[in-house]
């Protein structure tokens, strides 16, 4: 048997190389690309790199450990995700959650920087949730995967003081539920 590799999820594939590339630059130039790239934070609006700040900041990292963190996640369910529909729906999934991750957090929380995927890898966790949905039933393991999920935030939010926002995890979440409701699987042919 004759065996080879494929490039099963172009999406969730490419999101991770361009990560593994921003956390080699972060590394590279010692903080610098992710500071003015892969971060946001409260800007001037004439600053033109806040606008893309507002997206970019799902690529950048703190660390080694924060990346494998987000994109251990982010491989398990994406792949499934971008199967069931599709890149292009998967893309707009990453999209909005940076955007309104980006904006609440610049809103909100202008003081503090926010970089890292673990929006969008609480976005497709929560998003998986979805894909056994039929007839308008809501499938028991959403709700338990959504209850743990805002519960163990909240506790971590006001028990635990360790950089992460919290926050971020719950908008994200709560994107996913939400995209979860409209979007429509691939059909088999």
């Amino acid at each position: 048997m004759k065996l080879k590799i494929s490039f099963n999820s172009p999406v969730i594939l490419i999101f991770t190389i361009i990560c593994v590339i921003v956390l080699g630059l972060d590394l590279i130039t010692n903080g610098i690309t992710n500071i003015y790239l892969f971060s946001t934070y409260n800007s001037p609006i004439t600053d033109p790199l806040a606008y893309i700040r507002i997206i970019t900041h799902i690529f950048g990292h703190a660390s080694w450990e924060h990346f494998l963190g987000n994109i251990t996640l982010i491989l398990i369910v994406g792949p499934l995700l971008e199967e069931k529909y599709g890149s292009k729906e998967l893309v707009g999934v990453i999209l909005v959650t940076a955007l309104i991750t980006g904006l609440v957090n610049n809103i909100f929380f202008p003081d503090i920087r926010l970089l890292g995927a673990s929006g969008v890898a609480f976005s497709l966790i929560l998003l998986s949730s979805f894909t056994s949905i039929k007839n308008g039933e809501i499938p028991m393991t959403f709700i338990l995967v959504a209850l743990i999920y805002i519960l163990g935030e909240l506790t971590n939010a006001i028990a635990v003081n360790d950089n992460v926002s919290n926050i971020t995890h719950i908008i994200g979440g709560a994107t996913g539920a939400v995209l979860g409701f409209f979007l429509k699987p691939i059909t088999s042919l």
